[in-house]
């Protein structure tokens, strides 16, 4: 009896179909990149370098060579680490190696520390991070701004370079991919697919949220639109309320409803229940019809037409006003060019969410103003006259790009992750066109040229305006962990206005410093009753009192005061301004 020669097994049913399925996304790929890269601008007509990375490269070059003997002892210093790193991996303990209580959330996963060779290498990234980032910073010759973009430069590289950004070296995918048979990678590839084809990168799942179902949900109405903004004046919830309203501007770099996520986190909401008749600008997603839009325009047809609608509305004698970041140093603008009309009573208080007026330490954001990037900014924007708000929101991310950009490539894109149903983070990634005009003069005549704080340095409508003339009573809140709008450089505008002003130094950052409900019972917040603000931050801070918990509390019992007797509640659509539709509105759903 003659023996069958053994043949290969079949490949099972699932085996093959993760062959095909790999396949077909491998083909997709490439087929992805093929029109990706044909639809960017010829080589001649784009820009290399739109961060300017050479030169800055060659910056540090030159102040390297022009100082030797401090390059050696940098050297040496790594050196002598990189000894002791390696004697006590090959002693067997790697616990007391030169970076092992080393904090860092990239590497909070166990498996970091239990095996030696994935050990060894977290402490000598960290050991290397270290250095070279001391290195760039002792460098000597490079001016200021010099040396603020070759920190951040390399701190970008030196982020990218993280063991925990590969597949290879990081012990979380490959344990997942074992477990998972490669699975995390092919929903990762998938995910990455996705994300290329939107031109943008995802960090929540954005089917969960729609704007007016279950974000953006206050009751109100639309009672005046033009082509700037809609406003939105909201239900009371009241029998009465204060005489004086509420009419607060939200950036236009964003959507305004980060101020009213969900019920328990809305401040929108949270002031309409404390008696406020209360009226948002919600800002029109700008198109080529923008073109045209610069400062004066967001003054003159925006704040100032709103400031307008809002008492015509009412039959107030006057506003309480809140302007947020960039809507916020525009306001300080408004106040300034009110007061040198004669009208500064318009506006009987103003309130400042991490709002900047002298940018001369206004931190990282420095960076991208320099003539490198306004002629690539520029470059991107004249055709259309408007910058892509996908633009933006990667400048903001890179500003904390382990958490924002690194963070969402490991669990997305390796880790193969669902994408969790996030509200703030649905917002975040609403993003908004910026006018090429307005962003190319609030670069240069803010963050590069500093003129808002010199006396006629900038004019509206022709006018110059002073910020030093305004008395409007001001409530200045900043953010102690702000990475935007850094708190010291919030605090200056303390100096500029003369009325009566109370400064707040909220925990947290841009967002959570401002969107803390007091519900939440999170963070805390300092404040100081000296009738004239300390010279600085660091003053104010060593004077302050810290009260846990959320600040809004105390900006509504100086705001109280402020507005006015009690007055029967106002219904939208019934005074003098009638209702065009339902809040949120139309401007406010229109996506990129």
């Amino acid at each position: 009896m003659s023996e069958t020669a053994p043949t290969d097994p079949a490949p099972t049913d699932a085996a093959l179909e993760q062959f095909q399925r790999w396949t077909h996304l491998m083909g997709r790929a490439q087929q992805l990149m093929l029109e990706f890269w044909a639809k960017q601008e010829a080589p001649s007509a784009a820009n290399p370098d739109p961060m300017g990375m050479f030169a800055t490269w060659q910056a540090m070059a030159n102040a390297a060579v022009a100082n030797p003997a401090r390059v050696f002892e940098a050297q040496t210093a790594l050196w002598n680490d990189s000894v002791k790193l390696w004697t006590a991996f090959l002693g067997g303990n790697l616990a007391e190696g030169p970076a092992a209580g080393a904090k860092d959330k990239r590497f909070a996963s166990a498996a970091w520390r239990e095996n030696p060779a994935f050990e060894f290498m977290r402490q000598s990234y960290l050991l290397s991070a270290q250095h070279i980032m001391d290195s760039v910073g002792a460098l000597e010759g490079l001016d200021p701004h010099e040396r603020s973009k070759a920190q951040f430069l390399t701190r970008q590289f030196v982020d990218a370079m993280s063991p925990s950004n590969f597949a290879l070296t990081n012990p979380d995918v490959l344990a997942a991919t074992l477990e998972n048979k490669g699975e995390n990678l092919i929903k990762g590839l998938e995910n990455l697919l996705q994300d290329l084809e939107n031109g943008r990168m995802r960090m929540v799942d954005e089917s969960a949220f729609e704007v007016g179902r279950n974000v953006a949900v206050t009751p109100g109405k639309v009672v005046f639109e033009n082509r700037m903004f809609q406003l939105i004046q909201y239900s009371p919830t009241t029998d009465e309320v204060f005489e004086t309203p509420l009419l607060i501007f939200p950036p236009w770099i964003n959507k305004f409803y980060i101020l009213d996520l969900t019920a328990e986190k809305s401040f929108i909401r949270w002031a309409v229940d404390q008696g406020l008749t209360v009226f948002v600008v919600s800002w029109a997603n700008p198109t080529e019809a923008h073109a045209d839009v610069t400062l004066d325009t967001y003054v003159l047809e925006g704040q100032l037409v709103a400031i307008d609608k809002t008492i015509e509305a009412t039959g107030a004698k006057a506003v309480n006003a809140i302007g947020y970041c960039v809507a916020g140093t525009t306001l300080a603008a408004t106040l300034a060019y009110l007061a040198a009309k004669g009208e500064a009573d318009k506006v009987s208080s103003a309130t400042f969410f991490t709002a900047q007026v002298d940018f001369s330490e206004a931190g990282d954001l420095q960076i991208f103003v320099d003539d490198e990037q306004m002629a690539n900014i520029e470059a991107l924007s004249k055709d259309k006259g408007y910058l892509d708000g996908r633009y933006m929101a990667t400048t903001f991310n890179l500003l904390r790009s382990n958490d924002l950009i690194w963070n969402y490539v490991v669990n997305n894109y390796m880790l193969g992750k669902d994408y969790l149903p996030f509200d703030l983070l649905y917002w975040n990634s609403d993003a908004t066109n910026v006018p090429c005009a307005w962003h190319a003069g609030y670069l240069r005549d803010m963050y590069r040229d500093n003129k808002l704080v010199v006396p006629g340095g900038i004019s509206i409508a022709g006018i110059p305006i002073d910020l030093t003339k305004v008395k409007t009573p001001a409530y200045i809140q900043a953010g102690r962990e702000d990475h935007i709008a850094p708190a010291k450089s919030v605090y200056k505008l303390t100096h500029q206005f003369k009325g009566p002003m109370r400064f707040v130094l909220a925990g947290s950052g841009h967002i959570a410093g401002v969107v803390n409900p007091p519900a939440s019972g999170k963070y805390q917040h300092w404040v100081s009753d000296a009738k004239t603000p300390p010279a600085t931050l660091d003053d104010f801070v060593a004077s302050a009192t810290e009260v846990k918990g959320s600040w809004w509390p105390d900006w509504i019992s100086w705001l109280s005061a402020r507005s006015g007797k009690k007055v029967p509640a106002r219904v939208p659509g019934t005074g003098r301004l009638k209702a065009i539709e339902d809040a949120p509105g139309r401007y406010v759903k229109a996506r990129i």
